[in-house]
């Protein structure tokens, strides 16, 4: 049945399945992670469409790392030169071009690493960033549907997804289409890539914390900047990190 409760019944299972299947992949993914912000580097995450997200969910939130930067298609106008009707293309995203611009306007230094998000895992912007950050030997974390870019052709003139690119595939579970709820004349609602993203973002952040912890360490998180003391908490810690966290409205 299509309506508010036929969704959060079909969804459960989902996140129940994403947690158990996604174990190994998270702990691999957090070692990562782990191992650029101790040597000083920061995640720099991308998501195009919907993908932008999972970008969101790592990024600049309370009780996430403060060490992370998310790189956007808007980083074209706002950071580049770029005129901003550039931004009406709805298609953007599959030209391969865009991602040499954000990875040069992002300025990532060699010890950063970049986790990619996309649903399909297809369009040039996303396939070429992954294989642009690994030629530059950035540790790649990919967060893609398996089930769906299986069945799409790659946009990218290479014939690769990101899945074949990164060093650690995470798998948001959503199936083909991304949709849940089947129609009965064909088709689907309600989809669950940005759920299962927001989760697998969260599953990594516990993780890399641990691992923080478990080494005796304090993590780089942020306070909620609504909370009394939250901006002088987290500007100290964005201070050592001096003009590599674009931080915008």
């Amino acid at each position: 049945m299509i309506n508010a409760q036929g969704y959060a019944d079909a969804v459960r299972p989902v996140l129940d399945r994403l947690v158990d299947a996604s174990a190994d992949g998270i702990g691999a993914a957090a070692d990562m992670i782990t191992t650029s912000l101790r040597a000083g580097g920061v995640l720099q995450a991308f998501g195009a469409g919907h993908s932008e997200a999972f970008a969101a969910e790592l990024v600049a939130r309370a009780g996430g790392l403060v060490p992370t930067n998310r790189l956007s298609l808007h980083d074209l106008v706002l950071h580049g030169d770029a005129p901003r009707d550039v931004l009406a293309d709805p298609k953007l995203e599959r030209d391969p071009a865009v991602a040499h611009q954000l990875y040069e306007l992002a300025a990532p230094q060699p010890q950063d690493v970049f986790v990619v998000a996309s649903q399909s895992g297809i369009n040039g912007s996303v396939v070429e960033l992954a294989a642009l950050v690994t030629g530059r030997g950035h540790p790649l974390i990919a967060v893609t549907s398996v089930a769906h870019t299986a069945r799409v052709a790659p946009r990218h003139p290479s014939g690769r997804r990101l899945a074949d690119l990164a060093d650690v595939v995470l798998d948001n579970g959503a199936p083909y289409g991304d949709a849940l709820l089947p129609l009965e004349g064909g088709g689907a609602v309600c989809a669950v890539s940005s759920v299962t993203a927001a989760l697998l973002a969260q599953l990594l952040t516990a993780e890399v914390v641990r691992r923080f912890h478990q080494a005796g360490e304090v993590p780089p998180i942020y306070l909620s900047a609504n909370v009394p003391g939250g901006d002088e908490h987290n500007h100290a810690l964005e201070s050592r990190y001096a003009g590599r966290l674009r931080r915008t409205a």
